[in-house]
């Protein structure tokens, strides 16, 4: 395949959305949780609600959406949707918060990390769901954002 990629051009270009009660609420927490910022509108709009008026989206619906962006353009947007049904199972994915650093990193240096993000997290509305240890050292704590997403401090 010498001179094409193997992925398609659009394949790196992704969005993570969360369904949602409450989108600003829920984005308002995520947005602590990542150092994440309010996401600018789509080129072409001065504002979000100009986007939605050009698409027809009623004004009373404006707060059933949140978007975010990692402010270097590194990370994925995150969106966030209202959804009517309340959040019923397990994740089957979650996001990995790596505030210890890694495995590589001392146990003595990452777990106050790890502890540190954990306390930012609550003071921010998560709420600890446990402790994970390996060899009886802490390794990871599992958390649940407000509306009961799980993720993970690493």
């Amino acid at each position: 395949m010498t001179g094409t990629s193997p992925v398609p051009a659009d394949a790196a270009r992704w969005t993570m959305t969360f369904d949602s009660a409450d989108p600003p609420t829920l984005a308002a927490f995520w947005k602590t949780a990542l150092g994440y910022v309010d996401a600018e509108p789509p080129a072409g709009f001065a504002d979000w609600p100009a986007f939605f008026r050009h698409h027809d989206v009623p004004a009373d619906e404006w707060g059933d959406v949140a978007y975010l962006a990692d402010p270097t353009g590194a990370g994925p947007r995150i969106s966030f949707l209202k959804v009517p049904e309340p959040k019923v199972a397990k994740n089957r994915i979650h996001l990995d918060l790596q505030a210890g650093g890694g495995r590589g990193v001392p146990w003595e240096v990452r777990a106050p990390r790890v502890r540190a993000a954990v306390e930012r997290l609550v003071a921010a509305g998560a709420r600890v769901l446990r402790e994970d240890e390996v060899d009886g050292r802490l390794d990871h704590v599992v958390l649940a954002d407000p509306e009961g997403n799980e993720f993970c401090v690493v």
